[in-house]
């Protein structure tokens, strides 16, 4: 029976990390055990400090790893270039953008080193590096607290810089995305700082490779306003699509030149074939 619980409690920890949130009712019925057999496991999990208590009773996972932006680089690189292509394309002379930190974002940076009249600012120290010695680019610094993981400024003086300022185009980075919650983020901080620099733009763009669609690996939600673009990569499944179009979000996907790859799905398009 011991050794049953130990099975079941390494992979409620193993669920919790893969979709970041983990109901008692959902555990009770993945593993045919009680309501209160889950909350004991919960407990001793908790104790353990391997999972810790979050709204309505759900579970999620203290002990996952937020990989640095260094760590992030070679993740998904071509997928990452690609969409970073892609959004370069969109943003016209003279306009003013916002770019997050993250890097995807980091690779949108890269683009734009050839381009000329352009306002551009950032809460990440890794863009700044890409766009430092850029002379024909405006480039401002939304200074605050640097979180060394994420190389992105967050905070207070982060926030009162954004009050005072708004764009023509934001480009968001993501640790997930979903449908219906939005933004996965490490921590609060960053979701408030996201939520604002959405709400200061006339356009939101989320960039997030194939990946972390419909991943929840923290515990920190960004809720966007409507509407916003979710630009990915053509290695994205259907499945994890369309989700996305039926929540009214614009969905855009690439190839890794940067080129439209495929239709976004439509808003009433069936996840799976009816019978």
């Amino acid at each position: 029976m011991s050794r049953n619980s130990d099975r079941r409690r390494a992979e409620i920890v193993r669920l919790a990390t893969t979709s970041g949130l983990a109901s008692v009712e959902e555990l009770s019925s993945t593993f045919a055990v009680t309501p209160s057999t889950i909350r004991r496991d919960l407990a001793r999990l908790t104790t353990q400090g391997l999972l810790t208590r979050t709204f309505g009773g759900a579970m999620a996972v203290v002990a996952h790893p937020e990989d640095s932006v260094r760590q992030r680089v070679g993740d998904a690189f071509e997928a990452k270039h690609g969409i970073a292509r892609w959004a370069a394309q969109q943003i016209g002379a003279g306009e003013s953008v916002l770019l997050d930190a993250g890097s995807t974002v980091a690779a949108l940076a890269h683009e734009l080193r050839s381009s000329t009249q352009l306002f551009i600012a950032t809460t990440s120290l890794t863009v700044l590096k890409e766009l430092g010695d850029v002379e024909s680019l405006h480039v401002e610094c939304l200074g605050g607290r640097l979180r060394h993981l994420s190389q992105g400024f967050v905070g207070p003086i982060t926030e009162a810089s954004l009050e005072r300022m708004s764009f023509d185009r934001v480009f968001l980075g993501a640790d997930g995305v979903t449908a219906d919650r939005g933004i996965c983020e490490a921590d609060l901080q960053q979701t408030r700082l996201k939520e604002l620099m959405a709400r200061n733009s006339r356009k939101t763009y989320v960039l997030a490779h194939a990946a972390k669609l419909g991943r929840g690996p923290f515990h920190a939600w960004v809720r966007l306003p409507r509407p916003w673009t979710l630009v990915t990569d053509d290695t994205a499944s259907e499945d994890a699509l369309t989700p996305f179009a039926r929540e009214g979000v614009e969905v855009v996907v690439v190839d890794v030149e940067g080129r439209i790859s495929k239709p976004r799905p439509a808003a009433d398009q069936p996840s799976a074939p009816q019978g």
